[in-house]
């Protein structure tokens, strides 16, 4: 079964958005974290007006996601996009040898790592924040999104802190918990539910993973593309941050939104079915 539902224009316009050494650039410089256009243009021996455009171009492809903060443009890397292109075009090519010695070549550089750093550890982790955008359009109607989102979560969210069969619960209402039970009374509590509007925003705060002296805080707005949704993801957190976590929670995003969720949408896949799917 297709699990990326790309359509040709769509995968022209990223290729014809990475054409351009200057947009890779840009992409390069944003995965540090979001950038004014006024911070980019800086960056570039060119007008600002060029890097308005090729941002435009950026934007038009799916790569850049634009918040907008008062009078201020910032630009935000959406690699959701890049992912999906991935998924079609190289990890379907890829031997089964050459992914698991580049797994073990990761394992090793990780374990490697991970003695070089165990006595340094405390050091890095200090004050600091991280804010990720996300956008995924998804080809059903926005009430079956939100359904999705509240009442289904237990079908598509594929990211566990228990056992395998663990389940979730989102309880739709201010103060409703969303939390994962391991059963005989243990389990997480993911968020818990600060705005709630039907069928158009859902503000949570949650650590999602994170421990420690950390405020975060994520939010699903829900637009609609005639029979589709535009999805928009925005995930802030704050306080004593370890260095991974931004790349973590940044690709969790990415597999849950732009991977589990579109799939148990559109083409009606669950967590099981999906990882069946992806394995043949």
């Amino acid at each position: 079964m297709k699990l990326t539902n790309m359509n040709g224009h769509e995968i022209t316009d990223i290729f014809k958005a990475l054409a351009h050494p200057s947009r890779v650039e840009i992409l390069d410089y944003l995965k540090d974290g979001p950038l004014t256009t006024g911070e980019l243009s800086d960056k570039f021996n060119v007008s600002r007006y060029a890097i308005m455009k090729h941002l435009n171009i950026l934007e038009s492809a799916g790569l850049v996601v634009v918040r907008r903060q008062g009078r201020i443009r910032l630009n935000f890397l959406h690699a959701l996009p890049l992912q999906q292109l991935y998924n079609r075009w190289v990890s379907q090519y890829e031997s089964q040898l050459a992914s698991s010695l580049l797994r073990l070549k990761n394992n090793l550089e990780d374990h490697k790592g991970d003695l070089n750093n165990m006595e340094n550890n405390q050091e890095k982790i200090a004050m600091s924040s991280f804010q990720i955008e996300q956008e995924v359009v998804i080809n059903v109607p926005r009430e079956r999104v939100f359904q999705a989102l509240t009442d289904e979560i237990n079908e598509w969210w594929a990211i566990r802190l228990g056992t395998p069969d663990s389940k979730f619960t989102f309880e739709p209402k201010i103060n409703g918990l969303f939390y994962e039970d391991w059963g005989n009374g243990q389990g997480s509590v993911w968020g818990t539910v600060i705005y709630f509007k039907e069928h158009e925003e859902i503000r949570l705060n949650g650590l999602l993973g994170m421990q420690g002296a950390v405020n975060s805080n994520y939010i699903y707005k829900l637009e609609e593309r005639g029979n589709s949704t535009l999805l928009k993801l925005s995930h802030q957190a704050a306080g004593l941050l370890e260095p991974h976590w931004e790349e973590a929670h940044q690709q969790g995003w990415n597999e849950l939104l732009g991977k589990h969720l579109k799939a148990y949408l559109e083409d009606g896949l669950s967590v099981n079915q999906y990882s069946s799917c992806v394995k043949e």
